[in-house]
Protein backbone atom coordinates (compact mmCIF):
# COMPACT_ATOMS: atom_id res chain seq x y z
CA UNK A 1 0.00 0.00 0.00
CA UNK A 2 1.19 3.49 -0.82
CA UNK A 3 1.49 5.87 2.11
CA UNK A 4 2.03 9.37 0.68
CA UNK A 5 4.12 11.67 2.80
CA UNK A 6 2.01 14.16 4.71
CA UNK A 7 2.67 17.81 3.97
CA UNK A 8 2.63 20.58 6.48
CA UNK A 9 0.38 23.55 5.88
CA UNK A 10 3.45 25.64 4.99
CA UNK A 11 4.68 23.00 2.50
CA UNK A 12 1.29 22.72 0.90
CA UNK A 13 1.05 26.47 0.53
CA UNK A 14 4.52 26.65 -1.01
CA UNK A 15 3.61 23.96 -3.49
CA UNK A 16 0.92 26.16 -4.96
CA UNK A 17 2.58 29.55 -4.74
CA UNK A 18 1.37 31.84 -7.55
CA UNK A 19 4.97 32.16 -8.84
CA UNK A 20 5.94 28.50 -8.33
CA UNK A 21 5.83 27.57 -12.01
CA UNK A 22 7.96 30.46 -13.26
CA UNK A 23 11.24 28.59 -13.76
CA UNK A 24 13.14 27.65 -16.94
CA UNK A 25 11.87 24.06 -16.89
CA UNK A 26 8.19 24.89 -16.79
CA UNK A 27 8.53 27.84 -19.14
CA UNK A 28 10.23 25.53 -21.65
CA UNK A 29 7.38 23.03 -21.33
CA UNK A 30 4.83 25.83 -21.64
CA UNK A 31 6.34 26.91 -24.97
CA UNK A 32 6.79 23.28 -26.00
CA UNK A 33 3.05 22.80 -25.46
CA UNK A 34 2.35 25.71 -27.79
CA UNK A 35 4.57 24.25 -30.50
CA UNK A 36 3.35 20.67 -30.06
CA UNK A 37 -0.34 21.48 -30.15
CA UNK A 38 -0.55 24.44 -32.53
CA UNK A 39 2.43 23.61 -34.82
CA UNK A 40 2.91 27.37 -35.14
CA UNK A 41 6.65 26.94 -35.79
CA UNK A 42 5.87 25.16 -39.06
CA UNK A 43 4.43 28.41 -40.37
CA UNK A 44 7.83 30.06 -40.16
CA UNK A 45 10.41 28.28 -42.28
CA UNK A 46 13.46 29.65 -40.46
CA UNK A 47 12.04 28.78 -37.04
CA UNK A 48 11.02 25.30 -38.15
CA UNK A 49 14.51 24.61 -39.47
CA UNK A 50 15.93 25.25 -36.00
CA UNK A 51 13.80 22.37 -34.65
CA UNK A 52 12.60 24.37 -31.62
CA UNK A 53 10.57 21.52 -30.14
CA UNK A 54 13.64 19.30 -29.96
CA UNK A 55 15.72 22.13 -28.51
CA UNK A 56 13.13 22.91 -25.83
CA UNK A 57 12.79 19.24 -24.88
CA UNK A 58 16.58 19.00 -24.58
CA UNK A 59 16.73 22.12 -22.41
CA UNK A 60 13.96 20.77 -20.20
CA UNK A 61 15.85 17.49 -19.71
CA UNK A 62 19.10 19.31 -18.98
CA UNK A 63 17.50 21.63 -16.44
CA UNK A 64 15.71 18.74 -14.72
CA UNK A 65 18.97 16.79 -14.54
CA UNK A 66 20.89 19.72 -13.09
CA UNK A 67 18.05 20.77 -10.76
CA UNK A 68 16.27 17.59 -9.65
CA UNK A 69 14.44 19.49 -6.93
CA UNK A 70 12.54 21.34 -9.66
CA UNK A 71 10.59 18.16 -10.32
CA UNK A 72 7.49 17.23 -8.39
CA UNK A 73 8.88 13.99 -7.00
CA UNK A 74 7.86 10.47 -8.03
CA UNK A 75 4.26 10.49 -6.83
CA UNK A 76 3.02 10.80 -10.41
CA UNK A 77 4.36 7.34 -11.21
CA UNK A 78 1.81 5.88 -8.77
CA UNK A 79 -1.24 7.36 -10.48
CA UNK A 80 -3.31 5.17 -12.77
CA UNK A 81 -3.08 7.46 -15.87
CA UNK A 82 0.72 7.37 -15.68
CA UNK A 83 0.67 3.59 -15.31
CA UNK A 84 -1.61 3.25 -18.33
CA UNK A 85 0.66 5.45 -20.46
CA UNK A 86 3.69 3.40 -19.39
CA UNK A 87 1.79 0.20 -20.25
CA UNK A 88 0.90 1.61 -23.68
CA UNK A 89 4.58 2.33 -24.31
CA UNK A 90 5.44 -1.26 -23.39
CA UNK A 91 2.65 -2.59 -25.62
CA UNK A 92 3.96 -0.48 -28.51
CA UNK A 93 7.40 -2.07 -28.14
CA UNK A 94 5.93 -5.58 -27.92
CA UNK A 95 3.75 -4.93 -30.95
CA UNK A 96 6.86 -4.03 -32.92
CA UNK A 97 8.45 -7.38 -32.06
CA UNK A 98 5.38 -9.51 -32.77
CA UNK A 99 3.79 -7.43 -35.56
CA UNK A 100 4.14 -7.65 -39.29
CA UNK A 101 7.08 -5.24 -39.67
CA UNK A 102 9.65 -4.63 -36.96
CA UNK A 103 11.31 -1.89 -38.96
CA UNK A 104 8.09 -0.03 -39.66
CA UNK A 105 7.05 -0.07 -36.02
CA UNK A 106 10.52 0.79 -34.75
CA UNK A 107 10.60 3.84 -36.99
CA UNK A 108 7.20 4.98 -35.71
CA UNK A 109 8.31 4.57 -32.10
CA UNK A 110 11.65 6.33 -32.51
CA UNK A 111 10.50 9.18 -34.75
CA UNK A 112 7.01 9.86 -33.39
CA UNK A 113 5.59 7.95 -30.44
CA UNK A 114 8.62 8.29 -28.16
CA UNK A 115 8.34 12.08 -28.41
CA UNK A 116 4.68 11.94 -27.41
CA UNK A 117 5.47 9.78 -24.38
CA UNK A 118 8.44 11.87 -23.29
CA UNK A 119 6.40 15.08 -23.42
CA UNK A 120 3.58 13.48 -21.42
CA UNK A 121 6.01 12.21 -18.78
CA UNK A 122 7.70 15.61 -18.53
CA UNK A 123 4.33 17.22 -17.87
CA UNK A 124 3.44 14.62 -15.24
CA UNK A 125 6.81 14.91 -13.49
CA UNK A 126 6.72 18.71 -13.27
CA UNK A 127 3.22 19.25 -11.88
CA UNK A 128 3.94 20.06 -8.22
CA UNK A 129 0.74 21.92 -7.47
CA UNK A 130 -2.32 23.60 -8.86
CA UNK A 131 -0.47 26.56 -10.39
CA UNK A 132 1.67 24.24 -12.51
CA UNK A 133 -1.43 22.40 -13.69
CA UNK A 134 -3.27 25.65 -14.38
CA UNK A 135 -0.32 26.97 -16.41
CA UNK A 136 -0.24 23.88 -18.62
CA UNK A 137 -4.00 24.02 -19.13
CA UNK A 138 -3.63 27.64 -20.23
CA UNK A 139 -0.83 26.60 -22.59
CA UNK A 140 -3.19 24.22 -24.37
CA UNK A 141 -5.97 26.82 -24.48
CA UNK A 142 -3.64 29.41 -25.98
CA UNK A 143 -2.50 26.80 -28.50
CA UNK A 144 -6.13 26.43 -29.51
CA UNK A 145 -6.26 30.18 -29.94
CA UNK A 146 -3.24 30.02 -32.25
CA UNK A 147 -4.97 27.38 -34.37
CA UNK A 148 -8.02 29.62 -34.55
CA UNK A 149 -5.84 32.53 -35.69
CA UNK A 150 -4.23 30.42 -38.41
CA UNK A 151 -7.61 29.17 -39.62
CA UNK A 152 -8.86 32.76 -39.96
CA UNK A 153 -5.82 34.61 -41.26
CA UNK A 154 -3.38 32.06 -42.67
CA UNK A 155 -5.28 29.27 -44.37
CA UNK A 156 -8.18 29.86 -46.70
CA UNK A 157 -11.12 27.83 -47.90
CA UNK A 158 -10.98 25.49 -50.86
CA UNK A 159 -13.70 23.55 -52.62
CA UNK A 160 -13.48 19.81 -52.18
CA UNK A 161 -15.53 16.86 -53.32
CA UNK A 162 -17.94 16.46 -56.22
CA UNK A 163 -20.36 18.98 -54.70
CA UNK A 164 -17.71 21.64 -54.33
CA UNK A 165 -18.11 21.99 -50.56
CA UNK A 166 -15.93 24.81 -49.22
CA UNK A 167 -13.74 23.76 -46.32
CA UNK A 168 -10.60 24.85 -44.54
CA UNK A 169 -7.39 24.13 -46.40
CA UNK A 170 -5.22 23.57 -43.37
CA UNK A 171 -1.55 22.89 -43.98
CA UNK A 172 1.49 21.54 -42.20
CA UNK A 173 0.92 18.56 -39.89
CA UNK A 174 -2.88 18.84 -39.62
CA UNK A 175 -5.75 18.50 -42.02
CA UNK A 176 -9.21 19.93 -41.38
CA UNK A 177 -10.40 16.82 -39.51
CA UNK A 178 -7.33 16.83 -37.26
CA UNK A 179 -7.85 20.46 -36.30
CA UNK A 180 -11.35 19.58 -35.14
CA UNK A 181 -10.05 16.98 -32.69
CA UNK A 182 -7.40 19.28 -31.25
CA UNK A 183 -9.84 22.15 -30.83
CA UNK A 184 -12.51 20.04 -29.16
CA UNK A 185 -10.01 19.29 -26.40
CA UNK A 186 -9.27 23.02 -26.24
CA UNK A 187 -13.02 23.65 -25.94
CA UNK A 188 -13.35 21.76 -22.67
CA UNK A 189 -10.18 23.35 -21.26
CA UNK A 190 -11.21 26.86 -22.34
CA UNK A 191 -14.49 26.40 -20.50
CA UNK A 192 -12.45 25.56 -17.40
CA UNK A 193 -10.25 28.66 -17.73
CA UNK A 194 -13.31 30.84 -18.36
CA UNK A 195 -15.03 29.77 -15.15
CA UNK A 196 -11.88 29.89 -12.99
CA UNK A 197 -10.23 33.12 -14.21
CA UNK A 198 -10.63 36.81 -13.56
CA UNK A 199 -11.88 39.34 -16.10
CA UNK A 200 -8.94 39.21 -18.54
CA UNK A 201 -8.81 35.43 -18.44
CA UNK A 202 -12.54 35.21 -19.02
CA UNK A 203 -12.27 37.54 -22.01
CA UNK A 204 -9.44 35.56 -23.61
CA UNK A 205 -11.26 32.27 -22.99
CA UNK A 206 -14.53 33.61 -24.43
CA UNK A 207 -12.79 34.84 -27.59
CA UNK A 208 -11.12 31.46 -28.05
CA UNK A 209 -14.43 29.64 -27.50
CA UNK A 210 -16.07 31.78 -30.16
CA UNK A 211 -13.12 31.18 -32.46
CA UNK A 212 -13.34 27.42 -31.93
CA UNK A 213 -16.92 27.50 -33.19
CA UNK A 214 -15.80 29.51 -36.23
CA UNK A 215 -12.92 27.16 -37.00
CA UNK A 216 -15.00 24.01 -36.64
CA UNK A 217 -17.44 25.44 -39.18
CA UNK A 218 -14.64 26.35 -41.59
CA UNK A 219 -13.13 22.88 -41.24
CA UNK A 220 -16.19 21.31 -42.88
CA UNK A 221 -15.56 18.19 -40.77
CA UNK A 222 -18.54 16.02 -39.96
CA UNK A 223 -16.59 14.24 -37.25
CA UNK A 224 -15.81 17.58 -35.63
CA UNK A 225 -19.51 18.48 -35.58
CA UNK A 226 -20.37 15.15 -33.95
CA UNK A 227 -17.63 15.75 -31.39
CA UNK A 228 -18.91 19.28 -30.76
CA UNK A 229 -22.44 18.04 -30.12
CA UNK A 230 -21.08 15.39 -27.74
CA UNK A 231 -18.95 17.94 -25.87
CA UNK A 232 -21.81 20.42 -25.51
CA UNK A 233 -24.14 17.68 -24.26
CA UNK A 234 -21.46 16.71 -21.73
CA UNK A 235 -21.24 20.37 -20.69
CA UNK A 236 -24.96 20.51 -20.01
CA UNK A 237 -25.13 17.13 -18.26
CA UNK A 238 -21.87 16.81 -16.33
CA UNK A 239 -21.11 20.36 -15.16
CA UNK A 240 -23.67 20.67 -12.37
CA UNK A 241 -21.62 23.17 -10.33
CA UNK A 242 -22.13 25.97 -12.88
CA UNK A 243 -25.57 27.53 -13.33
CA UNK A 244 -27.74 26.37 -16.21
CA UNK A 245 -27.84 29.93 -17.57
CA UNK A 246 -24.04 30.10 -17.70
CA UNK A 247 -23.78 26.70 -19.38
CA UNK A 248 -26.39 27.64 -21.96
CA UNK A 249 -24.56 30.91 -22.60
CA UNK A 250 -21.40 28.97 -23.41
CA UNK A 251 -23.32 26.67 -25.74
CA UNK A 252 -24.86 29.67 -27.51
CA UNK A 253 -21.46 31.35 -27.84
CA UNK A 254 -19.89 28.35 -29.58
CA UNK A 255 -22.94 27.66 -31.74
CA UNK A 256 -23.06 31.32 -32.77
CA UNK A 257 -19.50 31.11 -34.04
CA UNK A 258 -20.37 27.92 -35.89
CA UNK A 259 -23.53 29.37 -37.48
CA UNK A 260 -22.05 32.71 -38.50
CA UNK A 261 -18.89 31.29 -40.06
CA UNK A 262 -20.30 28.20 -41.78
CA UNK A 263 -19.07 28.26 -45.41
CA UNK A 264 -21.24 27.59 -48.48
CA UNK A 265 -22.53 24.03 -48.55
CA UNK A 266 -21.63 23.35 -44.91
CA UNK A 267 -25.09 22.44 -43.65
CA UNK A 268 -25.84 20.35 -46.74
CA UNK A 269 -22.67 18.40 -46.00
CA UNK A 270 -23.61 18.01 -42.34
CA UNK A 271 -27.03 16.65 -43.27
CA UNK A 272 -25.35 13.58 -44.74
CA UNK A 273 -24.58 12.50 -41.17
CA UNK A 274 -28.25 11.51 -40.93
CA UNK A 275 -27.93 9.30 -44.05
CA UNK A 276 -24.73 7.31 -43.46
CA UNK A 277 -25.66 4.44 -45.78
CA UNK A 278 -25.79 6.83 -48.74
CA UNK A 279 -22.28 8.14 -48.19
CA UNK A 280 -19.28 6.88 -50.17
CA UNK A 281 -17.60 5.88 -46.90
CA UNK A 282 -20.31 3.24 -46.53
CA UNK A 283 -20.37 1.90 -50.09
CA UNK A 284 -16.88 1.88 -51.64
CA UNK A 285 -14.11 -0.65 -50.72
CA UNK A 286 -11.82 2.21 -49.72
CA UNK A 287 -14.47 3.84 -47.52
CA UNK A 288 -14.27 4.00 -43.77
CA UNK A 289 -16.75 1.22 -43.13
CA UNK A 290 -14.66 -1.32 -45.04
CA UNK A 291 -11.42 -0.01 -43.54
CA UNK A 292 -12.83 -0.37 -40.03
CA UNK A 293 -14.04 -3.91 -40.75
CA UNK A 294 -10.61 -4.85 -42.06
CA UNK A 295 -9.07 -3.28 -38.95
CA UNK A 296 -11.24 -5.47 -36.74
CA UNK A 297 -10.06 -8.41 -38.81
CA UNK A 298 -6.42 -7.55 -38.11
CA UNK A 299 -7.23 -7.43 -34.40
CA UNK A 300 -8.82 -10.89 -34.57
CA UNK A 301 -5.79 -12.26 -36.42
CA UNK A 302 -3.29 -10.64 -34.02
CA UNK A 303 -5.26 -10.41 -30.75
CA UNK A 304 -2.41 -10.19 -28.21
CA UNK A 305 0.05 -7.68 -29.67
CA UNK A 306 -1.58 -6.47 -32.89
CA UNK A 307 0.03 -5.95 -36.27
CA UNK A 308 2.46 -3.43 -34.78
CA UNK A 309 2.32 0.28 -34.12
CA UNK A 310 2.38 2.25 -37.37
CA UNK A 311 1.69 -0.83 -39.52
CA UNK A 312 -1.98 -0.33 -40.41
CA UNK A 313 -1.24 1.07 -43.86
CA UNK A 314 1.27 -1.71 -44.49
CA UNK A 315 -1.36 -4.29 -43.54
CA UNK A 316 -3.78 -2.74 -46.02
CA UNK A 317 -1.26 -3.18 -48.82
CA UNK A 318 0.16 -6.59 -47.86
CA UNK A 319 -2.05 -8.87 -45.74
CA UNK A 320 -5.58 -7.60 -46.34
CA UNK A 321 -7.96 -9.67 -48.43
CA UNK A 322 -7.86 -7.00 -51.14
CA UNK A 323 -4.06 -7.25 -51.25
CA UNK A 324 -4.05 -11.04 -51.35
CA UNK A 325 -6.56 -11.11 -54.21
CA UNK A 326 -4.91 -8.32 -56.20
CA UNK A 327 -3.70 -9.17 -59.69
CA UNK A 328 -1.40 -7.19 -61.99
CA UNK A 329 -3.28 -4.72 -64.11
CA UNK A 330 -5.84 -3.85 -61.43
CA UNK A 331 -5.96 -0.51 -59.73
CA UNK A 332 -3.43 -0.12 -56.95
CA UNK A 333 -4.37 -0.55 -53.29
CA UNK A 334 -4.05 2.49 -51.06
CA UNK A 335 -2.05 2.00 -47.87
CA UNK A 336 -4.77 3.71 -45.91
CA UNK A 337 -4.84 5.01 -42.37
CA UNK A 338 -7.47 3.44 -40.08
CA UNK A 339 -9.48 6.69 -39.73
CA UNK A 340 -10.66 5.52 -36.30
CA UNK A 341 -8.51 5.81 -33.18
CA UNK A 342 -10.22 2.90 -31.42
CA UNK A 343 -9.78 0.62 -34.44
CA UNK A 344 -6.18 1.80 -34.74
CA UNK A 345 -5.47 0.91 -31.11
CA UNK A 346 -7.01 -2.55 -31.42
CA UNK A 347 -5.47 -3.39 -34.79
CA UNK A 348 -1.94 -2.15 -34.04
CA UNK A 349 -1.66 -3.04 -30.32
CA UNK A 350 -4.14 -5.91 -30.03
CA UNK A 351 -6.98 -6.31 -27.56
CA UNK A 352 -4.86 -5.36 -24.50
CA UNK A 353 -3.79 -2.16 -26.24
CA UNK A 354 -7.38 -1.30 -27.10
CA UNK A 355 -8.43 -1.81 -23.48
CA UNK A 356 -5.56 0.31 -22.17
CA UNK A 357 -6.10 3.15 -24.62
CA UNK A 358 -9.87 3.15 -24.11
CA UNK A 359 -9.33 3.32 -20.35
CA UNK A 360 -7.57 6.67 -20.81
CA UNK A 361 -10.43 8.08 -22.88
CA UNK A 362 -13.61 6.53 -21.52
CA UNK A 363 -12.20 5.52 -18.14
CA UNK A 364 -10.91 9.04 -17.65
CA UNK A 365 -14.44 10.43 -17.96
CA UNK A 366 -15.66 8.05 -15.26
CA UNK A 367 -12.62 8.55 -13.03
CA UNK A 368 -12.90 12.34 -12.96
CA UNK A 369 -16.59 12.06 -12.08
CA UNK A 370 -15.79 9.76 -9.17
CA UNK A 371 -13.02 12.04 -8.01
CA UNK A 372 -15.45 14.98 -7.98
CA UNK A 373 -17.99 13.09 -5.86
CA UNK A 374 -15.33 12.48 -3.22
CA UNK A 375 -14.29 16.10 -2.85
CA UNK A 376 -15.87 18.44 -0.30
CA UNK A 377 -18.82 20.12 -2.00
CA UNK A 378 -17.92 23.56 -0.77
CA UNK A 379 -14.78 23.47 -2.92
CA UNK A 380 -17.08 24.52 -5.77
CA UNK A 381 -17.32 27.96 -4.13
CA UNK A 382 -14.10 27.84 -2.12
CA UNK A 383 -10.78 29.57 -2.67
CA UNK A 384 -9.40 29.83 -6.23
CA UNK A 385 -7.38 26.63 -5.92
CA UNK A 386 -10.27 24.60 -4.56
CA UNK A 387 -12.61 25.92 -7.24
CA UNK A 388 -10.15 25.15 -10.04
CA UNK A 389 -9.67 21.58 -8.86
CA UNK A 390 -13.36 21.01 -8.31
CA UNK A 391 -14.40 22.37 -11.71
CA UNK A 392 -11.54 20.58 -13.47
CA UNK A 393 -13.15 17.27 -12.49
CA UNK A 394 -16.12 18.35 -14.63
CA UNK A 395 -14.42 20.08 -17.53
CA UNK A 396 -11.76 17.43 -18.14
CA UNK A 397 -14.59 14.93 -18.90
CA UNK A 398 -16.02 17.50 -21.35
CA UNK A 399 -12.66 17.62 -23.14
CA UNK A 400 -12.39 13.82 -23.05
CA UNK A 401 -15.91 13.45 -24.44
CA UNK A 402 -15.20 15.79 -27.33
CA UNK A 403 -11.99 13.92 -28.04
CA UNK A 404 -13.61 10.48 -27.86
CA UNK A 405 -16.41 11.36 -30.26
CA UNK A 406 -14.21 13.09 -32.84
CA UNK A 407 -11.33 10.60 -32.55
CA UNK A 408 -13.76 7.94 -33.75
CA UNK A 409 -13.21 9.38 -37.26
CA UNK A 410 -9.46 10.10 -37.27
CA UNK A 411 -6.21 8.28 -36.45
CA UNK A 412 -5.16 9.94 -33.18
CA UNK A 413 -4.24 6.94 -31.04
CA UNK A 414 -0.56 7.82 -30.83
CA UNK A 415 -0.74 11.61 -31.07
CA UNK A 416 -0.40 14.14 -28.27
CA UNK A 417 -3.91 15.26 -27.17
CA UNK A 418 -4.98 12.19 -25.19
CA UNK A 419 -1.57 11.89 -23.54
CA UNK A 420 -1.66 15.55 -22.54
CA UNK A 421 -5.08 14.92 -21.00
CA UNK A 422 -3.61 11.90 -19.19
CA UNK A 423 -0.93 14.21 -17.79
CA UNK A 424 -3.63 16.64 -16.64
CA UNK A 425 -5.51 13.81 -14.90
CA UNK A 426 -2.29 12.74 -13.21
CA UNK A 427 -1.79 16.32 -12.11
CA UNK A 428 -5.29 16.35 -10.65
CA UNK A 429 -4.47 13.50 -8.29
CA UNK A 430 -1.22 15.15 -7.22
CA UNK A 431 -2.90 18.51 -6.61
CA UNK A 432 -5.86 17.05 -4.75
CA UNK A 433 -3.55 15.04 -2.52
CA UNK A 434 -1.60 18.16 -1.65
CA UNK A 435 -4.72 20.19 -1.00
CA UNK A 436 -6.11 17.55 1.31
CA UNK A 437 -2.79 16.91 3.06
CA UNK A 438 -3.46 18.81 6.28
CA UNK A 439 -2.21 16.69 9.23
CA UNK A 440 -5.28 16.95 11.44
CA UNK A 441 -7.71 15.97 8.70
CA UNK A 442 -5.67 13.92 6.24
CA UNK A 443 -7.59 10.76 5.27
CA UNK A 444 -6.00 7.50 4.28
CA UNK A 445 -4.81 8.11 0.73
CA UNK A 446 -3.33 4.74 -0.16
CA UNK A 447 -6.02 4.25 -2.78
CA UNK A 448 -5.69 7.74 -4.30
CA UNK A 449 -3.76 6.44 -7.26
CA UNK A 450 -6.00 3.51 -8.07
CA UNK A 451 -8.78 3.36 -10.65
CA UNK A 452 -11.45 4.23 -9.77
CA UNK A 453 -9.94 6.84 -7.43
CA UNK A 454 -10.88 6.95 -3.76
CA UNK A 455 -9.50 10.19 -2.43
CA UNK A 456 -11.37 10.51 0.84
CA UNK A 457 -13.69 8.38 2.90
CA UNK A 458 -17.16 7.38 1.75
CA UNK A 459 -18.65 9.88 4.19
CA UNK A 460 -16.55 12.96 3.52
CA UNK A 461 -17.08 16.14 5.50
CA UNK A 462 -18.90 18.84 3.60
CA UNK A 463 -16.65 21.60 4.84
CA UNK A 464 -13.33 22.75 3.52
CA UNK A 465 -10.42 20.66 4.74
CA UNK A 466 -7.78 23.34 4.45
Amino acid sequence: MIRPRQLSSRSAAAAVSPKSWLDPLRLALFVLMLLTVSRIHEHFGVLSALRPALVLAGLAFAYAFLHPRSLGGTRWLRTWPAKVVVALGIMACLSAVFGISLGGSARTIVEDYSKVLVFAFLLMATIRGTEDLRAYVWAYVISGGVLVWMSLFVFGLTKAGPDGIARLSFGYSYDANDVGVVLLVALGLALLTFHTSRRKGKLVSAVILLGIGVTLARSGSRGALIGLVAALVALLVLVKQVSVVSRLAMVVLVIAGLAVASPPGYWQQMETILRPTEDYNWTVPGGRKEIWLRGLGYMRSYPLFGIGIGNFGRAEGTISERARNWTPGEAGIKWSAPHNSFVEAGAELGVPGLVLWSSLVLGGIVAMGRLRRRLPRNWAVGDPEQRFLYLATSYLPVALTGFAASAFFVSFTFLDPIYILAAFMTGMYICVERKLAVPQSTPSQSSLYKFPPRVISRTPPRTATV
